[in-house]
């Protein structure tokens, strides 16, 4: 982990932060001075299918248009012991001086209303207890973490009760993170530019606490531009002001290059989006989701679960067909 300074990546991304969004502070230290660029995982579930069959006529494609880019990890309730896996993972960009993305995804019935990705902890107080182990074992070191995809546009199947302490858990990680994790941007799910509108969304992630969080992050495992997701995510930190203060926000465009076709299932026809980086019209461009791993039993993913790597929709996302 470097020591920090001001380096010209920051001079750049201060400059491409969209105007609504200056003046918000930022709720930790800042971990993109810390490290010289975002890490690359070697062992992706993109880059450990290419290592698996290296003789495949699709494998040169996915590791240089996949594998070898800069992506999260996904962590939930298969991840085992969960300090010991983040702890490994931050660990392992640390020593090479880079910037890990991670995603955390397990809060009680996840996709509630979707349905593909069910599961997560089994009670809110196992889940507070994860999120906390999370946090803790990220301690000193910089990282950006993405929390709960789903969480905040996935209401209509929810009743109150399940509602009110969904934005509890959400609230308290945040909280775990400002205390155990400070040198992390933590941005909070808030869905994409064709779900849910700008000002409820501000609403949700108000009693949700994005105060207390880095920002908000959209687009997360859909298909939205990154331009409808910019105009969107301008409107919701807007909409915020309602609440005496404004957030950045970053989007994942790992699967944006075509835009949506209005479904979020593993629709075919898709593309490859810009690469992780900084601005972008957003605080930041980031892969979040994996392109190739599956959305669930759905669409060109037939047969699939979720989070399954499936070489050929990659090899297709590489060339948009």
């Amino acid at each position: 982990m470097k020591r920090p300074t001001l380096t010209r990546a920051l001079v750049t991304l201060a400059a491409l932060i969209p105007a609504v969004l200056l003046g918000a502070p930022a709720a930790h230290a800042d971990p993109i001075s810390q490290t010289s660029g975002f890490y690359v995982n070697p062992s992706s579930s993109p880059a450990a299918w290419v290592a698996a069959n290296p003789g495949d006529g699709r494998a040169a494609a996915i590791r240089t248009a996949i594998a070898q880019k800069p992506m999260a990890s996904w962590f939930g309730n298969w991840s085992g012991d969960i300090a010991g896996a983040v702890r490994g993972y931050v660990g392992a960009a640390d020593a090479v001086d880079k910037l890990p993305l991670l995603v955390a995804y397990n809060l009680p019935g996840r996709d509630a209303c979707g349905g593909h990705s069910g599961g997560g902890a089994g009670s809110v107080g196992a889940y507070d207890a994860w999120i906390s182990s999370f946090a803790g074992a990220i301690g000193n070191r910089p990282a950006v973490v993405v929390l709960e995809p789903d969480s905040l546009g996935d209401f209509n199947c929810m009743s109150q009760t399940q509602i009110n302490e969904r934005v509890g858990m959400l609230s308290r990680a945040l909280a775990q993170f400002r205390a155990k994790a400070p040198q992390t941007w933590a941005y909070l799910d808030a869905g994409n530019s064709g779900w849910v509108d700008a000002a409820t969304m501000a609403q949700r992630l108000n009693q949700a606490g994005v105060s207390g969080a880095r920002g908000f992050a959209l687009n997360v495992s859909n298909y939205f531009t990154t331009g409808e997701n910019s105009n969107y995510g301008n409107r919701v930190a807007a909409e915020l002001r309602r609440f005496g203060y404004s957030k950045p926000f970053v989007i994942d465009t790992s699967r944006n290059g075509n835009g949506s076709n209005g479904q979020w299932c593993n629709p075919g026809g898709r593309r490859l989006g810009t690469p992780t980086q900084l601005g972008g019209g957003a605080e930041m461009l980031l892969w979040l989701k994996t392109p190739g791993e599956s959305d669930g039993n759905c669409g060109v993913g037939a047969g699939s679960s979720a989070g399954q790597f499936l070489p050929e929709v990659a090899y297709k996302m590489i060339y948009g067909y």
